[in-house]
């Protein structure tokens, strides 16, 4: 369950999103929290380069690899806006972080593109669970899913 005290991060995840957007990228983007509550690091999606892995939870993965130590990264929590995708599940699982806030999920993401028209990315979509099983993952965040679909639609209008 989302504490209401967690709703800062996921409105920072929303605005980074944004952000990447207005910076040509598609709308993601990710906050790394410590145990007590400290940001630690963010990022928002940067593949405009063409650079295809350059998302925001891989980023902050490879922070905390190189930033925390184990105890402190299984204790942390990635909020971000929209859920892993498998790279990035792989990433955060290999590197040990903790538990996974998102606003939308993967499931949501696919059927927003089918809607706009757009061909589904080259990699399956899987749940962050099929990929690091039995780690802490909450999501999607209802309040926060229609503000999602919304910049994902502007991403991607003129698509159809």
């Amino acid at each position: 369950m989302i504490a209401e005290h967690e709703m800062p991060y996921l409105k920072r995840c929303v605005v980074l999103a944004e952000e990447a957007l207005d910076a040509g990228d598609e709308p993601f983007g990710s906050v790394l929290v410590s145990c007590d509550g400290k940001v630690l690091a963010e990022d928002r999606n940067r593949i405009a380069d063409g650079d295809a892995t350059r998302h925001p939870e891989f980023a902050l993965a490879r922070w905390a690899a190189q930033n925390m130590t184990l105890r402190a990264r299984a204790e942390a929590t990635v909020y971000t806006s929209g859920e892993h995708c498998p790279m990035c599940a792989a990433a955060h699982g290999w590197v040990g972080l903790g538990r996974i806030v998102y606003v939308s999920s993967s499931a949501q993401l696919s059927k927003w593109l089918e809607e706009f028209g757009v061909a589904p990315p080259p990699v399956a979509t899987l749940p962050i669970e099929q990929v690091v099983p039995g780690l802490v993952v909450e999501g999607p965040v209802t309040v926060l899913v229609e503000t999602m679909k919304v910049l994902h639609q502007r991403c991607h209008q003129g698509a159809e």
